[in-house]
């Protein structure tokens, strides 16, 4: 059953391959968005409108490097000659990286910052004119758990996703009297392949799911579902929010 939520929305989601990306895809698909779904995964993401087009909905599929500026204007041209307008922006594409301080490579920290932080901004820089012009708009970034609190680890994500953060509060003081609404989503231990690693340990070796009051690992379609509740219009009067999705890691 679909209460079609997002019907007659367009919306541009990043990363749309991975875990988290394809389980919001398919959620906007059964609530009724016509999708532009991008990623650096071609064949995926071929695959991916190729999986939601079977089952009723709307998919368009453009290659997108979220670093690349060209690229991003490219990817709006899309939205603009197929679709004429724009209602939401989720920016989901990121990378990971686990050192810490003193063992994070200056190539492996300028990647992470370029993807996450810097991506984030120019997915914003380049749809805005379409969103303004929209009037009733939604952005919806992705930081994580990692952007709200430490973790000794993860020098470059942990920054980069603290910047996500910042960087959707400002933008939703920007343009909160402009028609277009901006939040955050923050994932804790999420099941998804990016972090397969860690989820294939064992008891003690997994602090943050035994750091969890609920003692699992989140499922990509309960983010999905997050990204959701702040694309549609039920968050018309939610802007600048941090919506935390971590089964309690952040309460203690």
């Amino acid at each position: 059953m679909t209460t079609q939520r997002l019907s007659g929305k367009v919306a541009l989601i990043t990363g749309a391959t991975g875990g988290i990306g394809a389980a919001t895809a398919e959620l906007f698909a059964r609530e009724g968005a016509r999708l532009v779904l991008a990623d650096v995964a071609e064949e995926a993401l071929a695959a991916l409108a190729r999986r939601i087009e079977e089952t009723g909905g709307q998919a368009v599929s453009v290659v997108l490097d979220v670093s690349s500026a060209r690229q991003w204007d490219d990817a709006i041209t899309t939205v603009r000659e197929r679709f004429g307008t724009l209602d939401v922006l989720v920016n989901c594409a990121g990378i990971v990286d686990w050192p810490g301080i003193e063992d994070t490579r200056e190539e492996a920290w300028d990647r992470v910052i370029d993807v996450n932080q810097k991506g984030t901004w120019l997915g914003m820089r380049a749809a805005m004119p379409l969103l303004r012009a929209n009037g009733n708009a939604s952005v919806v970034n992705t930081s994580s758990v990692l952007g709200l609190v430490g973790s000794g680890a993860a020098a470059a994500y942990q920054a980069s996703k603290g910047a996500v953060r910042l960087l959707s509060k400002t933008a939703a003081v920007e343009y909160a009297r402009q028609g277009v609404r901006v939040n955050s989503v923050h994932p804790g231990v999420i099941a998804t392949p990016m972090i397969q690693e860690i989820l294939d340990e064992e008891g003690d070796r997994q602090p943050d799911i035994v750091r969890t009051p609920m003692r699992r690992a989140g499922r990509a379609e309960e983010i999905a579902a997050a990204m959701l509740f702040l694309a549609g219009d039920e968050s018309s009067f939610v802007t600048g929010s941090e919506l935390v999705v971590d089964g309690g890691l952040t309460a203690h």
